[in-house]
């Protein structure tokens, strides 16, 4: 799988091209800092799968891929970005781009992902609306946006809220007039759902998640 990597942090950069190097199936081969550079390269280079961070000096991500898909380039494009925000994530899907991913992912999760896409193969996952499947972006989780992931509940979300605001368990009790046995219970299906490993976890998903007020 052939990669291009669009971002203005070199740090970032580093750190990915470090992870990819690992991977036997990924070759990232090629890099960008900026817009312009971004729509030149990439279809100079032709790559499978092109990651572009939405905020970029010269021009956005976004505008890079409405440029690639009017200048005919096919192959797949994922944004990536630190917002989850309903505005950029409709943008992206106008623009032409085939997923929008936080970058809150971990590396391995990151990785699956481009696999699951280059593969044409469904994708799941708590931090990737895929938006040729979902067109649809109107939840306040985006979990919540992906197809066959189950929803929240009503009280998963109340608990998540909590849990971002660094409540305890018994403060979470308290608060929601329940159990903390009830508490525990609801946080077991919630983890299952963000495929978080822990409850730090869940909690920096809950805070990169929740659109703007």
């Amino acid at each position: 799988m052939r990669v291009f990597l669009s971002d203005d942090h070199p740090l970032f950069r580093i750190g990915m091209r470090l992870s990819f190097e690992q991977e036997d199936h990924i070759d990232l081969i090629g890099e960008a800092s900026d817009g312009y550079s971004s729509v030149e390269r990439i279809l100079s280079s032709n790559p499978d799968v092109s990651l572009i961070d939405v905020d970029m000096p010269g021009m956005s991500g976004i505008g890079v891929v409405r440029i690639l898909r009017k200048a005919g380039f096919q192959k797949k494009i994922i944004i990536l970005s630190t917002y989850n925000d309903e505005n950029y994530i409709r943008d992206a899907m106008d623009a032409g781009a085939d997923g929008y991913v936080l970058k809150c992912v971990e590396v391995s999760e990151l990785i699956r992902i481009l696999r699951s896409m280059y593969e044409d193969k469904p994708t799941v996952s708590p931090y990737l609306v895929n938006l040729a499947l979902n067109p649809s972006v109107n939840h306040v989780y985006l979990n919540s946006t992906l197809e066959g992931a189950a929803p929240l509940t009503s009280r998963e979300k109340e608990i998540l809220d909590c849990l971002s605001d660094g409540r305890s368990n018994k403060e979470i009790s308290t608060t929601l007039n329940i159990s903390v046995e009830t508490v525990k219970s609801h946080l077991r299906s919630i983890y299952k759902k963000l495929n978080a490993k822990s409850r730090v976890e869940a909690a920096k998903l809950a805070i990169s998640m929740k659109r703007p007020r």
